[in-house]
């Protein structure tokens, strides 16, 4: 099976929130995949590859607008597609 749109490269720092500007749209037209320190992670909302962290969901616990509360986290990250 062969892809009609090329997959764009994958940026060093992604955030899945539209208003962010780290926010890149044609790179979510694909599925791509982050590997946490060895783990694969689903629970991602943004990564810096080159500082080494991502931001995920600390609970169920929300802001003040309503969206996740994050908390970041050190280590080894790396973004593929899948």
């Amino acid at each position: 099976m062969t892809e009609a749109t090329p997959r764009p490269p994958l940026p060093d720092h992604l955030s899945i929130d539209a208003r962010s500007p780290h926010h890149v749209a044609a790179v979510f037209e694909h599925d791509i995949g982050i590997r946490f320190n060895g783990k694969d992670r689903l629970d991602v909302e943004e990564y810096c590859i080159s500082e080494g962290w991502v931001k995920v969901p600390a609970g169920k616990t929300l802001d003040r607008k309503g969206k996740p509360l994050l908390i970041k986290l050190k280590g080894t990250v790396e973004a593929y597609y899948k």
